[in-house]
């Protein structure tokens, strides 16, 4: 298995570890963190097995999925995670996700966040392609996508199955040969 490290001005990005459970808790956990997010605030024990599981998927060959702590440089604490999930069928292709702690929003970690998963993505893995999608209330986000490069493509109608029932999503992307451009 090949450990992610991957680092920017100010943020860093690097696989999970069973030592990040807190941290991340702190994300997951928190029912303002996880408003937009398609499930209800997760226990200890929910994240310690979704830390489980990215390890796990660490040691896939091909690998396929990257779940990262987001890593203050300056300060050395985990503030927020990272998902990068390659479709199996489409290998050129990755969706992202990403969470952060609410003390760091509203200061551009989220932009930073996104540019490195961007980053990470086309030049570390080679990426064609790379997309998210968002809660259409969540404008933060909107916002670090779009200004960390990525295209709004569209609204899937009843996208995800949350706790409080079906809802849309809008999508972003980002190609690789736009993103080397700017």
């Amino acid at each position: 298995m090949r450990q992610v490290v991957w680092n920017g001005e100010r943020l860093g990005l690097r696989d999970v570890t069973e030592a990040d459970v807190p941290a991340l808790h702190a994300i997951y956990g928190d029912p303002t963190v996880t408003h937009h997010m398609p499930f209800a605030p997760r226990t200890v024990g929910e994240v310690a097995g979704l830390v489980e599981a990215a390890m796990a998927a660490a040691c896939a060959e091909p690998r396929l999925l990257y779940v990262m702590a987001v890593v203050d440089a300056e300060r050395h604490d985990v503030i927020g995670v990272a998902r990068l999930h390659i479709e199996a069928d489409h290998p050129h292709s990755a969706e992202i996700g990403f969470g952060l702690r609410p003390d760091v929003w509203g200061r551009g970690a989220g932009t930073d966040l996104v540019r490195s998963l961007l980053s990470f993505g086309f030049k570390g893995l080679r990426l064609h392609r790379i997309w998210g999608a968002r809660s259409p209330a969540n404008l933060p986000a909107q916002l670090a996508m779009l200004t960390a490069g990525m295209v709004e493509e569209g609204r899937i109608r009843h996208h995800v199955h949350t706790p409080l029932g079906w809802r849309d999503s809008i999508v972003h992307s980002a190609l690789e040969d736009e993103w080397i451009e700017r």
